[in-house]
């Protein structure tokens, strides 16, 4: 078992070998305790602390994070071939290992030295957990939301509801973003990190999904909910930047590479259920049509993993674009779509039984439409770019 040093002169992964060796270790972690947990995860309806705290001392959760604050270092494009082989495994594991490799990005780019050691470094260190908040129910995910703080003195005063909050029953911050009451547009928003369990806070556990059980996903109701000054990132006027450029951009990449993860289980599950299925004393992997169709499965999943790989490296060498981090997330989802279906079909009726693997695939592929802005979100943000240019 590779756990990640804390040690700062030590990040992960320094050589190819030590790095396919992390590879190899995590496969054979996905395909046999991750099976397991998958199992457990779908009969209880529960991800458990045990979960977590096997995550944490693996290392797994602070992959990509910077060694001087404790993570493994590994940049986007290695731990992006890491995250595709955890994203073959339960939905409900795959988010925590991505939530927890990415959110502490716009904490980083952001915090003082102080908000570093409160906040960052315990983060990093798994000693305490961090949601996202910024989608609400009676508005959209940018600049028209309404969700508002006033200032008085050193605190702010929150008011107003975000929901699909993942972890936001669990976490102990919730990174909200809200605007000056009385503003409009992106420049009055700001960034803040507020208690989902304190004063003024309702945490509400919102209704089982479809796919990815276990995960919690909450509504947050704040009513003038005391948030210090000091727990605001960046500047009043930068909330969405901190949101957007800090974590959407890099975290719709890895969404998108955990569409491929995904998808490339599918495509596994199709071609072995393929070679066994017999009909009319012929495997169903040597009639055309069925062969056919694994073909251009496998050339979706490819050509998803060859464009988020391209958004990774463009985001490596010059900070990247939200645009190409929109196209890697909108070709990946929509493939993901494509190919659980196509591997769904492949199994026919037998696959629709909860005793199937490709059922519960199938079943946590839909959540990936919604994660990180839907389709239609991640064509605005394409189009708007495209015409300005």
């Amino acid at each position: 078992m590779t756990v990640i040093s804390a040690d700062a002169s030590q990040p992960l992964g320094p050589d190819e070998v030590g790095f396919a060796a992390l590879k190899d270790e995590i496969g054979a972690y996905v395909h046999d305790a991750g099976e397991r947990w998958a199992e457990r995860i779908e009969r209880e309806r529960v991800v458990s602390e045990e979960l977590w705290s096997e995550l944490r001392d693996r290392g797994y959760l602070r992959l990509a994070a910077p060694p001087d604050c404790g993570g493994g270092g590994l940049p986007l494009t290695r731990y992006l071939q890491l995250l595709e082989i955890f994203s073959m495994s339960h939905g409900s594991l795959r988010m925590i290992v991505h939530v927890c490799n990415g959110i502490w990005r716009p904490i980083a780019a952001h915090a003082t030295e102080e908000q570093r050691e409160r906040f960052l470094v315990p983060l990093v260190a798994g000693d305490i957990k961090v949601g996202f908040a910024l989608t609400e129910p009676d508005a959209g995910t940018g600049a028209d939301l309404r969700s508002s703080v006033v200032r008085e003195h050193d605190t702010y005063y929150l008011t107003g509801t975000k929901h699909l909050i993942t972890f936001g029953t669990t976490a102990d911050y919730v990174l909200v973003i809200a605007r000056l009451r009385g503003t409009e547009g992106a420049d009055g928003t700001l960034a803040l990190m507020v208690s989902p369990h304190g004063e003024g806070v309702r945490s509400t556990l919102m209704p089982e999904m479809m796919g990815l059980r276990g995960t919690d996903h909450a509504q947050l109701a704040f009513d003038r909910a005391p948030v210090p000054a000091a727990n605001r990132l960046g500047e009043e006027g930068q909330g969405l930047e901190v949101a957007i450029g800090g974590f959407l951009a890099p975290s719709r990449i890895s969404l998108a590479m955990t569409c491929v993860g995904l998808a490339q289980r599918a495509l596994d599950l199709a071609v072995g259920y393929a070679r066994r299925r017999e009909t009319f004393g012929r495997k169903i992997a040597e009639r055309q049509a069925i062969s056919f169709k694994l073909a251009e499965m496998a050339t979706d999943v490819e050509a998803a993993r060859c464009l988020v790989m391209h958004a990774a490296r463009a985001w490596e060498w010059g900070g990247g674009s939200v645009t190409e981090a929109s196209m890697a997330k909108l070709f990946a989802d929509e493939m993901l779509q494509r190919v659980t279906d196509a591997a769904l079909h492949v199994h026919g009726g037998i696959g629709y039984f909860s005793s199937s693997p490709i059922e519960r695939v199938y079943r946590d592929a839909r959540a990936q439409r919604f994660e990180e802005g839907t389709a239609e979100i991640q064509k605005m943000t394409i189009a708007r770019e495209l015409l300005r240019r």
